[in-house]
């Protein structure tokens, strides 16, 4: 004769799978069948043990794990205020989210105990953790499909957003930044800049326009991980580690301190040289028409530093480029006490790749570099220097140095902006 299982059995078997058993284990310790376990765990959903003790993540939403709990206590028959105290949730969002999805309600069954021939089996109106998640997701997805986006709820703030960066060449984080500076008092007119960047990498959407990305520094279209730039190993008479900088050059408390390198052109075949003002993030750029060789990297720097007051001219710090062969030339000429970096150490002129990157912008790569004009050079350094950086608490680079120059012992040194 078949004996049904009890409430305190099925009880039991539940409070062991809470403990890590699996099912067929939970089942042999009550005296059961092995096969009762398994069935009593695809009658609930098909829970695993792992899920059982896996710590839920707390959060302003349900998530699984804490689905998985409540499921558990419902087999369990415990009452809505104990599962709640287990979740660290209020009884009302558990009473909610068990309504939500079951096709009765669990409090109207606990207390409609009737006697039946199987009165411990829920079969398909039970409440499935997997199935309450879905139906969630399903109702979030929905509801963002009908809910206009900042954007596109607010023309005026949109096309804001087209002109910083469609005319002014911002980023998404800098559109964010110069709206709160522009409207202080007017939150219907601040946006995050990863609102912006789902508008423009989201197709579909409708917010901004479609051909606006190209407009970033990157062109792309999505989101790629950053990749390594290439590294070069080359090494010079009379070169000094960066290992040997002096410690206040980490600081970028003084003004002066200098990274610079090469952006090249299609096959290395071109390319422009980039210096870049560690405190103030502030831009020159080399012009190198015929190559770029040590000999016209030097010309290039010597005469470029000779525009800096003496102040602005401490140290400088670059790879390893066969370049800069002549560097005790540069250093002679100009005052400069110049470092070179690890092999293969980007980072440790990490100014000057992020300023690379945005350069990109402007010169592209496989593009033919010494097509551009010194004056065009000077303009994008120009138009670099007057964006304002997170960085630098939302001054441009510009502004910036000419806040450190009016800083004693500066105090007096001309304006470079």
């Amino acid at each position: 004769m078949t004996r049904w299982a009890t409430r305190a059995e099925r009880r039991g078997f539940w409070l062991s799978v809470r403990d890590g058993a699996s099912f067929q284990e939970a089942a042999v310790r009550l005296g059961l069948n092995r096969g009762t376990g398994t069935k009593w765990a695809r009658q609930a959903g098909g829970v695993t043990p792992y899920y059982v003790t896996a710590a839920p993540v707390k959060g302003r939403y349900l998530c699984l794990q804490e689905r998985i709990e409540i499921q558990i206590g419902v087999h369990m028959e415990l009452s809505i205020r104990a599962i709640a105290r287990g979740l660290g949730r209020a009884p009302s969002t558990v009473q909610r989210e068990i309504d939500r999805n079951t096709r009765t309600g669990y409090r109207a069954r606990l207390r409609t105990r009737k006697v039946r021939r199987r009165p411990e089996y829920r079969g398909p109106r039970s409440y499935t953790a997997h199935d309450a998640q879905r139906r969630a997701e399903n109702r979030a997805s929905a509801a963002a499909r009908c809910r206009p986006t900042r954007l596109a709820a607010r023309p005026v703030l949109r096309d804001r957003v087209q002109d910083l960066i469609g005319v002014e060449d911002f980023s998404p984080r800098q559109v964010e930044a110069q709206l709160r500076i522009d409207f202080p008092d007017d939150p219907e007119m601040w946006v995050s800049h990863e609102t912006i960047y789902k508008a423009l990498y989201v197709q579909g959407r409708g917010e901004l326009r479609r051909d606006l990305h190209k407009r970033l520094r990157t062109g792309r279209a999505m989101r790629k991980p950053r990749r390594r730039s290439d590294t070069r190993q080359s090494r010079f008479e009379g070169m000094v580690n960066i290992s040997e900088r002096p410690a206040e050059v980490e600081d970028r408390a003084v003004p002066g301190d200098w990274e610079g390198d090469l952006i090249t052109g299609k096959n290395n075949a071109s390319a422009i040289g980039t210096l870049v003002e560690r405190s103030s993030r502030f831009v020159m750029l080399l012009h190198l028409p015929a190559d770029h060789g040590a000999d016209a990297v030097q010309e290039a720097m010597i005469a470029k530093m000779a525009t800096l007051p003496e102040v602005l001219r401490r140290s400088l710090t670059w790879d390893q480029g066969a370049e800069m062969a002549n560097h005790l030339q540069i250093a002679d000429a100009t005052g400069l006490d110049i470092y070179f970096c690890d092999p293969g150490s980007p980072w440790q002129r990490g100014t000057n790749e992020n300023t690379n990157g945005l350069l990109r912008q402007y010169f592209p790569k496989s593009t033919d570099l010494s097509g551009y004009t010194p004056d065009y050079l000077d303009f994008v350094a120009d138009k670099l220097n007057r964006r304002i950086r997170e960085t630098l608490g939302w001054l441009s680079p510009a502004q910036r140095l000419n806040q450190l120059l009016s800083e004693p012992p500066h105090t007096g040194v001309a304006s470079l902006a």
